[in-house]
């Protein structure tokens, strides 16, 4: 009789455990559910706040909507843009990233923002002025005309929110090869951390740099690997609340969240394989303004390898 009370209770036990332990975990599933929702509610909010459409992109509807079904490559262009209280502001930064998921590739290439071009209606500038004249449509425009292709999407942040993104992930990593003071503070060689305030200024960082804006470009193009790598690490999934309030108040683009969802889906395998390419040209002064002039065979060359990424 003795035998059998214990093995009752030893069985009153583990069912007992059981319960508990399947309690805390139907918790545990339920407290995940609701912050799923919250953040699937948050994401759409931030989106929603960030989309700011162009007058072209009606124009482009059609083959944006047919190469996204494809899966086509599709060409973005990223504005970083330095605005100042009582200054309508200039494109510090322009970058155009084309991605290809049919071989998983993106070609990414900076434009000096000192380059010599045509902006349309303005006549012959600095490419950065595009912003100031027009904003986001023109600077996206002058793009187009000056590589002769397509900018799909655009996305516009504000330099001073580099910052913030940075300090949302904790930080990003770089190799720098080149060690130089700047704003106050030390970047050695190799291998190093950096905050947000850091980040800003490595990345703005050209008269110390032999190769000036090149340089500065290939830093700027490096923290932004360096946050797209940290942002999708599963170590950033905690952040993810910070990073989408660093994002909401410094970020303009005209994607809406199905083509967010599409791209993430469909296209994200193109960071497989990174490309990056400098645009060549030589510093010219006119008129005591400086200007980077880029030769037509240098054009022709970006133009083509542009247009060969697309089509392979």
């Amino acid at each position: 009789m003795g035998s059998r009370k214990e093995l009752r209770k030893q069985k009153s036990g583990k069912k007992k455990w059981l319960w508990i332990i399947l309690s805390l975990l139907g918790l545990i599933i339920l407290a995940l559910g609701i912050y799923f929702i919250y953040l699937y509610d948050k994401v759409g909010d931030t989106v929603e706040t960030m989309y700011t459409p162009l007058e072209s992109d009606l124009e482009k509807k059609d083959e944006i909507d047919t190469r996204l079904d494809n899966e086509d490559p599709i060409n973005i262009l990223l504005l970083g843009v330095d605005e100042r209280e009582g200054d309508v502001g200039r494109s510090d930064t322009m970058i155009l990233v084309s991605l290809n998921p049919n071989t998983d590739k993106m070609l990414m290439f900076n434009i000096p923002r000192d380059t010599y071009v045509e902006i349309p209606g303005r006549g012959m500038d600095k490419i950065n002025h595009s912003y100031a004249f027009g904003g986001s449509e023109l600077s996206v425009e002058t793009v187009e005309q000056f590589l002769d292709t397509t900018v799909h999407f655009y996305s516009r942040i504000n330099m001073e929110g580099l910052q913030d993104g940075v300090d949302a992930l904790g930080g990003v990593t770089v190799n720098n090869d080149q060690a130089f003071s700047h704003g106050g503070h030390d970047f050695p060689t190799g291998e190093i951390t950096l905050n947000g305030e850091q980040a800003l200024i490595y990345s703005r960082m050209r008269k110390e740099d032999p190769r000036g804006d090149l340089g500065r470009n290939s830093r700027q193009q490096e923290i932004i690997d360096a946050m797209i790598d940290e942002g999708t690490s599963f170590d950033s999934f905690t952040k993810v609340d910070n990073m989408l309030d660093a994002v909401g108040s410094n970020v303009q683009t005209n994607m809406q969240m199905p083509e967010m969802r599409k791209m993430f889906s469909d296209y994200r395998d193109t960071r497989n394989e990174t490309i990056k390419e400098e645009i060549d040209g030589s510093g010219q002064m006119m008129d005591g303004v400086w200007y980077y002039m880029v030769p037509d065979e240098e054009v022709n060359r970006i133009r083509t390898l542009l247009d060969e990424h697309m089509k392979e």
